[in-house]
Formats: structure tokens, sequence, C-alpha cells
């Protein structure tokens, strides 16, 4: 059976969905659908199974989410394969093409399955008989793209602009169309003959170079150097950085695929989603009899058609007579809109930017390749944060010029360095960490280590951080 290599897309912010997802942890990785995030559902579904064969998954990220990614995927029972760090975001086309060049240099006939890591599919099954339907195709120098079959007029999507439409076949595409006004996407839908453009796509690496040779040579060269350059960082590789700013920042569509001739789609609709806005998610999730949408934490009292979201254990969400209405909160944030508003979100953080606030782009909850941490309360000179260090993980040896910090300990032991003094600590013990002290927090248990830190000082920015050692060579 041809083997596929499955290729994430792991490094968007997905910000119409903030306050949840932001710029520091976007929506890939959080469970917004299920028991599983995004992320994980995404690298699930492209895993082998009687239909399909897949390669271990190939996956493009951030530097800021390389760890988070490796974690999940374990989370799940998978191996992480490959996965190749953008020095920065540079939108779809410098990934895709970055994955079929590593891809081609280890197999010149290798299959590549792109994917964005944040689209929900719930029928697997379904989708590899579609992929099955693709594989025809590429044998013949086709690149292949899955449009899914309308099924409302919508706004939030692109469309694709079929020659005819056909079942259980790929059909050629006669256009893109950009996301549609209102009136258009309803004659689009009533034509027959478009489709949601899903941004998955399906073709033979050395067909990709070779139309990204033909279209964007000058990327192409771009992605070569950065590729030819790639530094070992762990378990991870590590794009140059020199060569990769030079990469223009572009979408595939416009790159490549709105060009191409040899482009064909495969109809689907087996059900798909990209969560692209809370509408999106209020669609997903499972509804009462009146349209109403309720996590955990939440209650609705005379709603109709209405979302209600608590992402706090400790922050129960009312609604009272709402109808039409997105509301989300967070422990430091809360989003209230009309549902036909849900595309405009990106005004939300525009505003908060303007306006100099960190709850535009920055998760309450940081997580680190050791663990994670929260801040609970923030004023001009002092802040407080919870500690999660993971069962024999340790911070990097450190200090600071600006704070000092005073740690308690609530649950598990701590080792502590400060200066030459090693101490350990166990639950309600604390310790002191002067200005300037170079120290290290490790968890030398089989337990989490919880802790409270108290930080004081002028300046409290994560910035403030000299490094010594760090056995996740973070610089």
């Amino acid at each position: 059976m041809t083997e596929i290599v499955p290729v994430l897309l792991a490094g968007g912010s997905g910000t119409r969905l903030w306050p949840l997802s932001r710029k520091s942890y976007p929506k890939q990785f959080s469970n917004l659908i299920g028991d599983q995030s995004l992320f994980q559902q995404s690298a699930l579904r492209l895993t082998s199974s009687d239909t399909v064969t897949f390669a271990p998954h190939l996956t493009m990220t951030s530097s800021d989410f390389r760890f988070i990614v490796g974690e999940q995927l374990h989370g799940v029972g998978i191996q992480p394969g490959p996965i190749l760090i953008e020095p920065e975001g540079k939108n779809t086309a410098p990934a895709i093409l970055a994955a079929s060049l590593y891809a081609f240099e280890r197999d010149e006939n290798a299959i590549l399955l792109v994917a964005p890591s944040d689209h929900v599919i719930p029928d697997k099954e379904a989708f590899h008989r579609s992929i099955l339907t693709g594989l025809d195709a590429i044998n013949n120098g086709k690149i292949v793209t899955f449009g899914i079959t309308p099924a409302r007029p919508e706004t939030g999507y692109g469309y694709l602009e079929l020659s005819k439409l056909t079942s259980g076949e790929t059909v050629n595409i006669a256009r893109f169309v950009e996301k549609p006004d209102l009136s258009n996407a309803i004659k689009m839908v009533e034509a027959g003959n478009y489709l949601w453009n899903a941004g998955i796509f399906l073709f033979r690496a050395h067909d990709m170079i070779k139309a990204f040779k033909q279209y964007e040579p000058e990327l192409s060269c771009c992605v070569r150097g950065a590729l030819g350059d790639v530094r070992r960082d762990l378990d991870f590789l590590r794009l140059d950085p020199a060569a990769w700013v030079k990469c223009k920042n572009i979408s595939i569509d416009f790159a490549v695929m709105e060009r191409a001739s040899n482009l064909v789609a495969v109809p689907f609709s087996a059900g798909w989603s990209d969560l692209g806005g809370w509408d999106a998610v209020w669609e997903e999730m499972e509804q009462d009899a009146a349209g109403v949408a309720l996590s955990s934490h939440a209650h609705a009292i005379d709603c109709k058609n209405t979302l209600l979201r608590s992402e706090n254990d400790a922050l129960e969400i009312v609604g009272l007579g709402l109808e039409n209405i997105l509301a989300i909160a967070m422990p430091d944030a809360v989003l209230i809109t009309h549902k036909d508003r849900a595309q405009d979100v990106k005004k939300v953080i525009t505003h908060l930017k303007s306006n100099d606030q960190q709850q535009a782009e920055i998760f309450p909850k940081d997580y680190r390749p050791w663990g994670w941490f929260e801040t609970l309360t923030i004023s001009g000179r002092f802040q407080v944060k919870m500690i999660f260090v993971k069962p024999g993980a340790a911070l990097s040896l450190q200090s600071h010029f600006h704070r000092s910090e005073h740690w308690v300990v609530v649950e598990g032991s701590a080792k502590v360095t400060v200066h030459n003094d090693i101490k350990l600590l166990t639950e309600g013990e604390s310790i002191y960490v002067p200005i300037g002290a170079i120290h290290r927090l490790e968890n030398p248990g089989r337990v989490p280590m919880v802790l409270i830190e108290i930080q004081v000082g002028a300046y409290l920015k994560e910035d403030d951080i000299i490094r010594y050692e760090d056995e996740y060579d973070r610089k």
C-alpha cells in the first residue's frame, strides 16, 4: 500500500477564537471540541487505517510551540516524526515547500498530505476514502485539493469553482474565489458547482517543488537555503533564520494553487469545520432544543441560539434571556458578541494592542518544556504566579536583574539551588531568591510539583532572565 507523509501545519495563531486562542497559545493546542486538542485530533486523523498508510508525522511549527507539539503527540500515543522549526511565520507557501523539499531529500517519490492542525473532520474513514480517490490523480502528475460540499452560504470561507460537480472522483477547478459577501455566497451555493476551500492538499513532493520553481523561483531559492543550513536542536530541526527571513510571506493558494494547471479537487461531504470563529464552535458543540451550547461551569436561563463557555473551573458564567450571543470567559478576559459579528473578533485584538493590553496576545497560562506557569495577579511592582513542574523536570539555571522571588511549595517537593546552596523543600516550606542570585528549580519527585511564586521588582516581564545552563537548549 502506498505510504503518505502527513504534514501538520501547526504555526498559526487563530485570532478569531480570542480570548481562548492567542498568539502565545493558539487554538490548535486547545480542547475546543472533545477531550483532545485540535492538533491531537488532526494527528490521529492522519494515522494509518485499512484504507491509507501513513508515515511518521512531519510537523511545521514555530520555536514557541515545539515542546507543545512533542508533548501533545506523546499524549495520544504518537511518536513524533520530524519537527521543523520556522524561524518566523511566513504563511503556508514557504512551510509547504520546506516540507516538500525535506521529504524529497529522503524519498524522491514521496507523497505528502498537507493539512492545517486546527480543523474538525469527525469521520476519519470517509476522509481516508477521499484520500484514496486523490491518490489516483497524483499518479498522473496532479496536485489535489480537498473541497468541502457547502452546508450553507458561508462568508468566512474561500470557495472553489468547479468545471462540473461529480461524486466520488476528482474534478477540474475553474477558479478560486475569495471570501464572498452573503449575496454571492447564496448564489454560489445555489449554483451547485462550488466547494469550500479547506486548504488540505495531496501531491508528490517533486510536483510541488516543480510548481514553485515555475511560479515562485525566488521563494524556492530562499526555502532551499533555509533547509540547506538546517540546525539540529535536541529533537527538532531549525531552518536557517538568515535564509528564511528572505522568504516571501505568501499563502500556498496565491503562490501555486491559483496558477497551477494540474490542480484538481476531490469533493468531500462527510463533515468538516475549520472552527474559524466562535459561531463555528457553536455549530460543532452539542446544543439543546433552544440552540444553546454550554461548556462546564456555564448556565443558561431563557436563552436561544447562544454559546456560553467558561475556560476556568473557578469561574461560573450565566446567561439570562440571551439570543444569538457568543460569550466566552477566561481568567483574564471575557468576550461577548452577537453571532453575526463572530468574524470581526480580530478587531478586538487590534483594539487591545492599541491600548497596550497583554491580553491581546498573551495567554494567562504559559506552557514551557518543564511544565507551565499561570499569572494569578499582577500589579506595578509585584506579580503572583502558580508554577507547575513535571516529575523529573528542571527549570534553567538563571538569574534576574530586576526582581526578587519568593517561592512557597504547595504540592510535591522542590529541589532549589540559590547560589551554591541546595535545599529540598516540601509542602508548606518556602525560600527567598534575592535579585541577581543564580538559582534553579527542580522537581526530583515522581508526582507534579506546584509552588506559588511572588515576584517583587521594578520590571517583571519574562525577558528579564539570564540562562547559564538549560537542558532544553533555550537561548
